[in-house]
């Protein structure tokens, strides 16, 4: 298995090693997970983002590809086999980047502000700057684990995607930001036209006996 196919996961994978990675910060008591579990931990209505309907082959499918990557495996020896992901063994995060992506992988791209709002059962953030330092932290890691979106007409803060699974907007990069800027070059000339040709309606107004 490549490093490139690893990190191509996708939406019933994402969310299966997402919901593995939430109820082993959350709730570790009951953690690894069994296939039960994990299926109603899949598909919980709240913190999550789309709301899934997974069915049992769709989730042993999803571990058993994600086992072939080298996210999942099985912990034998109980009444039924249980599941724990190995993030700690192919990444070995700090616990802030570590709840960071949980919530990525189970809720898509979001702003700083939503991350820290959502975070506390997972860590507690003291500030906005601290959840973008990790942010940048998982930026920064080899391979990199998120990525800033580039802002939408109309966004007013910068939204933050995983870069375990394709996401189109973070795969454009900087040729959507490119194209923002374009936008926004078009939109700067045609206010300063408009401000000139006022200035010169003003002038010929004046003009005027």
């Amino acid at each position: 298995m490549s490093e490139t196919s690893a990190w191509s996961l996708n939406p019933h994978e994402a969310r299966v090693l997402g919901a593995l990675l939430e109820k082993d910060c959350s709730t570790p008591e009951y953690y690894p997970l069994s296939l039960h579990a994990l299926q109603a931990a899949c598909n919980q209505k709240s913190s999550r983002e789309p709301v899934m309907d997974l069915d049992e082959e769709q989730i042993r499918l999803a571990l058993r590809n994600l086992a072939e990557k080298g996210w999942v495996e099985t912990v034998h020896g109980e009444r039924v086999p249980k599941f724990r992901h190995q993030l700690q063994e192919r990444l070995n995060l700090p616990r802030p980047q570590s709840a960071l992506l949980c919530l990525l992988l189970l809720r898509g791209a979001q702003t700083p502000g939503e991350l820290r709002g959502r975070s506390p059962r997972l860590h507690a953030f003291t500030d906005l700057e601290a959840v973008t330092a990790a942010l940048h932290q998982l930026a920064s890691h080899q391979p990199p684990l998120a990525a800033a979106l580039p802002r939408t007409l109309g966004e007013k803060e910068t939204r933050w995607a995983d870069l375990l699974q394709p996401t189109p907007e973070a795969a454009a990069g900087p040729a959507a930001a490119e194209g923002q800027e374009t936008l926004r070059d078009r939109v700067e000339r045609l206010e300063q036209a408009v401000a000139a040709l006022r200035s010169e309606l003003a002038a010929l107004a004046a003009r005027k006996p």
